[in-house]
């Protein structure tokens, strides 16, 4: 069992940067590939953000990509979300997922078996 934990969101002007935290209890965290998701009220939870086991390979959605970086200390049984040039339509909770099922990045909130409680990010315009 892994449990997940997320901090550091909050209230941002637009362009500013936030960096979020999930911590993860287990000892079974740096097998798993980890995502960071979002979800705006009456939207579905996205991929935002993707790591390897390894962190060697990343992966980032389009509307992302430039501005999101993710990282992961398995050491710490951490893993990093950070975003940078915010909009407002940046605007919703980040959950952190952890997928026990497989090694590869997957896009779909399905394929993720963990999940944190969420951290709200608000970007004001």
């Amino acid at each position: 069992q892994v449990q997940l934990v997320e901090s550091g969101g909050g209230l941002v002007q637009a362009g500013g940067s936030l960096r979020l935290s999930c911590a993860a209890s287990g000892r079974t965290f740096s097998s798993y590939p980890m995502g960071w998701f979002r979800q705006a009220p009456g939207k579905e939870r996205e991929l935002v953000a993707g790591i390897s086991a390894s962190g060697r390979a990343t992966y980032f959605p389009d509307s992302v990509k430039g501005r999101f970086t993710i990282s992961r200390d398995n050491a710490k049984n951490t893993v990093y979300l950070q975003m940078n040039s915010l909009k407002p339509e940046d605007t919703a909770v980040y959950y952190c997922g952890g997928r026990s099922g497989g090694s590869a990045i997957k896009a779909a909130p399905t394929a993720y078996d963990y999940w944190g409680q969420g951290t709200q990010v608000t970007v004001s315009s």
